[in-house]
């Protein structure tokens, strides 16, 4: 075990083009959003482990003697079968939570159990820890928070085991792991996601544990050419909206408009090409005619998407405001509400972007200002990290 304090970070993640057309096979490009969730893993020697989630307000502690009597033979491996609800349950009875319970701060609780259990049980002994996890992440609003959990997880704990090496040189702020180390974080992390979700498709956890921008279709996952990271407001119109329902009436309508409905789907998948093929371009050697041809393709996707019927009165109020100050912006995710980007050239003038924001917070609107294409799971210096992020950290 190793015997140092471990500080982890992981990118959330949002949709830049793709969303609803995704599920009838099209392309979809999800990316890193800086915004990231930080993980500090304490060794001890109490004989306790504890969990510490400030921003949820969840505080557990279990008896590492009691927990090392079960029988964890039902534990998965990272590359294993998913977990049955058998299983679930036992978790739980570890846990000590009734058997009907589903609410998200019992579903980390059990994804931590899980990977704790799962991962150290390689050790002579389950090892005395403290964790406590704090992000930047508003949760359940598609911006990928538990994958990012997951993967902070899966990376500290698996370090901390020494399964994979303390990737920090001296002399350095941030580290990142090898592409195989990678390879097992996101494996374990997958697995963690399977407790959260019960049916991932892999895209969140794959785009938290690499960061830059990925490519999905049809379950095949593969990583873009690092563009820029492009700066972006990001937007929480905080309509709530479900997911479920808004791809089954995009279904719905696909089956009643079949000749209206399939051409715009395979219009969203021509999108997310050329944005494709653009990246590539940035990767290079960025121009301000890249940024245009980004904004038009936003503003058509837009309308793709409203036409799908997964719009909302609050998308469209974000859309106005930002286009009065020559922006341009998209939802991402599922639609309905929930959130929408905007693109930030780099030429624009810091009064223009903080009005923008003043417009937006004006709505009852959640803004950030922060960037996409950032890096993937990372593990940082105590004094690499801001104030803000030690605050949350020590918050208990």
């Amino acid at each position: 075990m190793l015997s140092e304090v471990l500080l982890v970070s992981a990118p959330g993640k949002v949709i830049l083009h793709g969303e609803h057309a995704v599920v009838h096979g099209k392309v979809a490009l999800a990316v890193a959003l800086n915004l990231r969730t930080f993980l500090r893993l304490q060794p001890h020697s109490n004989g306790k482990v504890g969990l510490n989630l400030p921003n949820i307000g969840v505080r557990r502690a279990w008896d590492v003697a009691s927990l090392q009597l079960l029988d964890t033979s039902f534990l998965g491996h990272s590359d294993g079968a998913a977990l049955t609800a058998e299983h679930v349950e036992k978790l739980k009875e570890v846990a000590g939570f009734p058997e009907d319970c589903v609410d998200p701060e019992r579903l980390a609780v059990l994804a931590f159990l899980y990977l704790y259990l799962s991962i150290c049980r390689s050790q002579r002994a389950l090892p005395s820890l403290d964790v406590t996890v704090w992000s930047e992440l508003p949760t359940g609003a598609g911006l990928g928070s538990s994958a990012a959990y997951s993967v902070c997880l899966a990376a500290a704990l698996l370090t901390a085991c020494e399964e994979i090496p303390y990737p920090l040189k001296d002399g350095e702020a941030a580290g990142r792991w090898t592409e195989e180390n990678l390879e097992l974080i996101n494996k374990w992390a997958f697995q963690g996601e399977r407790v959260i979700h019960g049916n991932p498709s892999g895209v969140d956890n794959a785009v938290s544990t690499w960061g830059g921008a990925l490519r999905y279709q049809q379950g095949k996952i593969s990583s873009l050419k690092r563009p820029p990271a492009l700066k972006i407001l990001l937007i929480n119109t905080k309509v709530p909206r479900s997911t479920k329902a808004l791809v089954a009436n995009v279904r719905s309508r696909l089956l009643k408009f079949p000749e209206i409905v399939a051409p715009l789907l395979t219009s969203i998948d021509a999108i997310s090409l050329e944005c494709e093929r653009v990246l590539g371009e940035m990767a290079a050697a960025p121009t301000p005619e890249h940024y245009l041809v980004l904004e038009e393709l936003i503003d058509m996707n837009q309308h793709h998407l409203n036409a799908l019927g997964v719009g909302h009165t609050s998308l469209d109020r974000l859309c106005q405001v930002t286009t009065a100050h020559g922006l341009h912006s998209k939802l991402t995710g599922a639609g309905g509400g929930g959130c929408g980007i905007t693109l930030l050239r780099p030429d624009l003038e810091r009064p223009e972007v903080e009005a923008t924001k003043r417009a937006l917070s004006g709505c009852g609107f959640d803004c950030w200002e922060t960037s996409i294409g950032a890096p993937g799971v990372s593990v940082h210096t105590a004094t690499s990290l801001d104030a803000s992020v030690q605050q949350g950290l020590d918050s208990l």
